[in-house]
């Protein structure tokens, strides 16, 4: 799953409007129209060919805002601000904080997990609606830093799941 698809599934999964979803980009620090959110939430085809890709993307240009990395951490450091409000910066440290270079799944699970208040049995019980048995073991290696010995990468099974299981708990 690319960082569009992640976006499309977690507005779903939260019923987040399109007005909200403006606001939430803008405070993450990227300053992006109604227009120009939809073209984010737009669907790309699915391939595995890079030079389907690139073709795709140079035909559809117009229709299509692809999602990197920084315009995907942008949009959870914003949601977590949306959710929960800003939060003073300690002196010395960073009005916004640095990227990170955690894997979007992992880096998924944790901004999540901050912005809508959630503990790991909370998490487990998401996974659980959605039909995915997940350990605390394994959970607890999701959520770890990059570096780490215990570190796993979230796979997109889990991913898509998490988010599966959010629309079921956030959408009844």
């Amino acid at each position: 799953m690319d960082n569009n698809d992640l976006l499309i599934r977690l507005r779903y999964a939260l019923d987040i409007k399109n007005n909200d979803m403006v606001e939430i980009f803008k405070l993450g620090g990227v300053d992006l129209s109604k227009e120009e959110v939809l073209k984010v939430l737009t669907k790309t085809p699915e391939s595995d060919d890079e030079d389907t890709d690139s073709i795709w993307a140079e035909q559809e240009s117009d229709d299509y805002i692809k999602a990197d990395d920084y315009l995907f951490e942008s949009f959870l450091n914003g949601f977590i601000i949306f959710k929960r409000g800003r939060q003073e910066p300690k002196p010395g440290q960073p009005e916004i904080p640095p990227l990170t270079n955690e894997r979007s799944n992992n880096l998924l699970l944790k901004k999540v997990k901050i912005a809508l208040q959630l503990n790991s049995e909370d998490m487990l019980e998401i996974w659980d609606l959605a039909g995915v048995t997940v350990t605390r073991g394994e959970l607890g290696a999701l959520l770890r830093k990059v570096g780490h010995k215990n570190y796993k990468e979230c796979g997109d099974r889990y991913a898509r799941n998490f988010l599966k299981g959010l629309a079921i708990r956030y959408r009844k």
